[in-house]
């Protein structure tokens, strides 16, 4: 008799591989596995505790569980050991999902405020996010460590994204820019062709150019200017430390003048942050309720040049102020002249929850409505600047 394929192997059968195959169904079934077959030893075992003690504890009581774990417990010095545990265990992506999960199911949040339990954590996006909201609550001791650990996030986004952001918003300048006598290099050949097509020649079959279009070269003096008006609501925590980074790149560009708005029911204005966003995000305060036109009123006061300007609102469309003025107040900003582009998150998760009512208003004033990826955010703010067609996913 053989076993059944995939399954326990049986006992007749051991071998190297039935045995691989054993070790694997267990480590995947955890206590769903007990019983006869080989039992875990060393780092195997290390791991299906480390696994056990999170998503074997009942979730309503961490504190207890069955004869396999008794889950992470209540204390920080508890939670440093198992975070240590599962950093060693696993690779770092399954680390994050692991903190998250641990934060969610079992209600950990609180022992961030912990020192010692901070150190030991896998610092990423979420976890930023976390710490943000819980910053109005940290006692003098842990705030120091919590800034630290928001500062190797930003670093590590920095890193990431800065110069690709850089050089895209560049060339979008350089190209936004025309000049009247531009160098051979630097011709618009369709531009000038189109300009000048009442000087063909059919004799000839040709084209005289009398004007030459061209991209002019980055110049010192503010070429566009960007307003990034973000939701922190707390769903939006991933697009607030995104937003915030990218804000703080943009705003180094000499030739770029960016303005960042954060807002729930009030609206602050972290401009002059801008040279450091982890001083943006301990400047926001995640949660509350929303109002967007509030926000975006905010926003339209400091339109000196429509024409120039790119307004980008970042914000799932929950509205919490008066429902009919969102799209009265986007309307306006768009007849002023400047670009409007409606994000409804600025982050690396799948699709977002948000108010298709007011995503489909939008929409009908001819505003890109869409998610973003990280990645991608550096040739959206180039095509806008450009005034040519985002780069818009398809569903």
């Amino acid at each position: 008799m053989t076993a059944p394929t995939g399954g326990s192997p049986d006992r007749r059968e051991r071998g190297p591989a039935a045995d691989e195959r054993a070790r694997r169904w267990r480590l995947v079934l955890g206590a769903a596995a007990d019983g006869p077959g080989p039992p875990l030893h060393g780092r195997d075992a290390a791991m299906d505790g480390a696994l056990a003690a999170l998503y074997e504890a009942p979730a309503a009581d961490p504190g207890t569980g069955g004869d396999r774990s008794g889950g992470l417990g209540a204390s920080a010095p508890s939670v440093a050991r198992w975070l240590g545990d599962i950093r060693t265990y696993f690779p770092s992506p399954v680390v994050q999902v692991m903190q998250r999960d641990a934060l969610d199911r079992l209600g950990l949040s609180a022992l961030l405020l912990e020192p010692e339990l901070l150190e030991a954590v896998e610092a990423d996006v979420h976890l930023v996010g976390t710490l943000l909201s819980l910053h109005q609550a940290m006692p003098e001791r842990t705030r120091q460590t919590a800034r630290t650990v928001v500062r190797t996030v930003v670093t590590q986004l920095e890193q990431r994204l800065a110069t690709r952001t850089r050089a895209a918003v560049k060339g979008a300048l350089d190209r936004s820019a025309k000049v009247r006598r531009p160098r051979h290099r630097d011709i618009d050949w369709n531009r000038t062709i189109a300009a000048n097509l009442k000087h063909y020649l059919p004799e000839h079959r040709t084209v005289v150019p009398e004007r030459l279009v061209g991209h002019g070269r980055a110049v010192e003096s503010l070429a566009k200017e960007v307003i990034l008006c973000v939701d922190q609501s707390a769903s939006m925590a991933p697009s607030v430390v995104y937003a915030s980074v990218f804000g703080a790149v943009l705003a180094s560009m000499r030739s770029l003048a960016t303005r960042l708005v954060l807002f729930d029911t009030s609206v602050v204005d972290l401009t002059g942050e801008l040279h450091d966003p982890v001083d943006v995000l301990f400047g926001a305060r995640l949660g509350g309720g929303t109002d967007i036109n509030r926000a975006l009123a905010h926003c339209q006061r400091h339109l000196t040049r429509p024409a120039d300007t790119v307004v980008v609102l970042i914000s799932d469309l929950y509205e919490g102020g008066v429902r009919g003025e969102l799209p009265k107040r986007v309307a306006a900003i768009k007849a002023s002249g400047a670009q409007f582009v409606a994000l409804l998150a600025l982050s690396d998760e799948g699709a977002p929850a948000y108010d298709r009512e007011h995503a489909r208003a939008l929409a009908a004033l001819g505003v890109p409505v869409f998610a973003c990826t990280p990645e991608a955010f550096p040739e959206v703010m180039a095509a806008a600047i450009e005034r040519r067609p985002l780069p818009v996913p398809v569903d």
